[in-house]
């Protein structure tokens, strides 16, 4: 439909528009889209056989939704996304303050406008994206803000008695008249105003400072929050939550295939650092499963949650710490080193919330084990333990490794040495090459020396070899002359293994 050329209540009927409800809008659109498998939610992954099926179903059913769940799950995504199933324009009564339909005006101004004009009244043609309203729920929050008030400046101007409608500056729900409208963190609203949002989810109409307003307000509202018993800041009244159709859980990403691709797509990387810096699989997958760690961390709040976007900070973080290095060094290009992920330890910080035995280790030293337990469990994946190793017969093949540290050498890998020398200092340690090429033939040589560190630290993590992390990067050395030579009061507990990795 040619929208440009409709501009009048007269044409709009000449060509015989009929109105709809939004959720039928919605129902009309989403059916279409499932019929030509277009996905309205594009973006949304990992959701596709739980969140998105019961979305849909909400949707059909003419629900109020509220999406429950974690901070970092999608869910104002998902929300923001279901403008996708609105026309791509609605015509309104041009100058109306409610989106009145041509055909039914609320608002008294539309239907004066109507009154005096006719099939002359002007319409106005607005797009999807301006059918859709979000309110973050904060203490400060107000009937006002959400529903109206009386303003007494317009009664002013316009030389009204306050018993005249004319005088009521609508809030944002009015105004979201068919519209798409979303209260963001609800349990942080008010209860107050929580009993406010009663009559307009079920009655449908306003009241305001007196004025009981019969206004049939149509509006697909979507809430989103945190479950009830995971917040201490406040909960859901419960005759609201009645009123609510719908309640979708969300959930994080069930694999790290999917937490890749979402990784992926939201991080905010220049076009440059995707050029010079080569991130690698290895890194990613580690990247990912700091992530999953932590949501089985004894040290984290398992109600709090830990959010996708730490893993989007993080790989934000591990890759600027190669650019970094790539330009000290003035070098056009490098490869993603292990030992770079402790240059995303702010990220991972700054964004879980520890119990009292984690604030007693406190935030640094728990993201260090974090790590640590990442690269243990994905070093068993890529090459064989060594408890593993113990039940076969032959020779270890990290024992010419292990043995060159006990014989008084160390290996220092500082953050900022150049490819060159990066490789030059792998190659000092001798069958380090010729594990990787056991394991690992068929791969390209930057990807072999990053597994050659990779081995490092995973026999690191086995308790084979220490590392220490020094000011400007990590040091390998041998494991019991490490404690032979260090003070009795430093000397670790039996079940603190996690020295060897500090």
């Amino acid at each position: 439909m040619k929208t440009d050329l409709i501009k009048t209540l007269g044409e709009l009927k000449t060509i015989g528009y009929k109105s709809r409800a939004i959720n039928d809008e919605m129902i009309d659109n989403l059916i279409l889209a499932l019929k030509n498998g277009h996905n309205p939610f594009d973006g949304i992954i990992g959701y596709d056989e739980t969140v998105i099926p019961e979305l849909q179903t909400a949707i059909l059913s003419r629900h109020n939704i509220i999406l429950l769940g974690l901070r970092g799950q999608a869910k104002t995504k998902i929300a923001r996304l279901m403008i996708n199933l609105l026309d791509d324009y609605l015509p309104i009564i041009d100058g109306s303050e409610l989106n009145d339909d041509p055909f039914e005006p609320l608002s008294v101004i539309a239907k004066h406008k109507i009154e005096e004009e006719g099939d002359n009244t002007k319409i106005k043609w607005i797009h999807r994206t301006e059918r859709y309203t979000e309110k973050l729920a904060t203490p400060d929050v107000t009937v006002a803000d959400l529903i109206g008030d009386v303003d007494p400046i317009k009664a002013a101007a316009l030389k009204l008695p306050y018993s005249d409608e004319r005088i009521i500056h609508f809030g944002l729900i009015p105004r979201s008249h068919r519209s798409i409208f979303v209260i963001n963190e609800l349990p942080d609203l008010q209860a107050r105003i929580q009993v406010a949002l009663f009559n307009i989810l079920e009655e449908r109409d306003v009241q305001i400072r007196g004025f009981k307003i019969q206004l049939p307000l149509d509006i697909q509202f979507v809430f989103t929050a945190n479950p009830e018993d995971y917040t201490n800041r406040g909960s859901i009244v419960t005759p609201l939550k009645d009123r609510i159709d719908s309640q979708i859980l969300t959930h994080y990403p069930k694999s790290t295939d999917h937490s890749k691709l979402i990784t992926e797509q939201e991080a905010n990387l220049a076009a440059e650092q995707k050029t010079f810096v080569n991130s690698g699989d290895l890194l990613k997958e580690l990247i990912e499963l700091i992530a999953f760690e932590a949501r089985e961390s004894d040290y984290i709040d398992p109600k709090s949650g830990v959010s996708a976007r730490l893993t989007i900070s993080a790989f934000e973080n591990l890759i600027s710490t190669a650019e970094r290095r790539n330009i000290i060094n003035n070098e056009k290009k490098t490869q993603l080193r292990i030992s770079d992920l402790f240059g995303v330890i702010p990220s991972i910080t700054g964004k879980i919330e520890l119990v009292y035995e984690g604030e007693q280790e406190g935030p640094y030293k728990v993201a260090q084990i974090l790590i640590g337990k990442a690269i243990k469990n994905y070093f068993g994946k890529l090459f064989p333990t060594p408890d593993s190793l113990k039940k076969t017969e032959g020779e270890s093949p990290y024992l010419p490794i292990i043995k060159w540290f006990q014989n008084g050498n160390k290996l220092d890998l500082l953050s900022e040495l150049s490819n060159e020398e990066y490789k030059k200092k792998l190659k000092e340690v001798p069958c380090l090459d010729e594990v990787v090429n056991k394991y690992f033939s068929k791969e390209n040589k930057n990807t072999k020396y990053l597994l050659m560190e990779f081995v490092l630290f995973g026999l690191s993590e086995h308790s084979l070899l220490s590392r220490f992390k020094l000011e400007n990067g990590i040091q390998f050395k041998d494991m019991l002359s490490t404690m032979f030579t260090m003070p009795p009061e430093d000397y670790p507990d039996e079940d603190d293994s996690s020295f060897f990795r500090e």
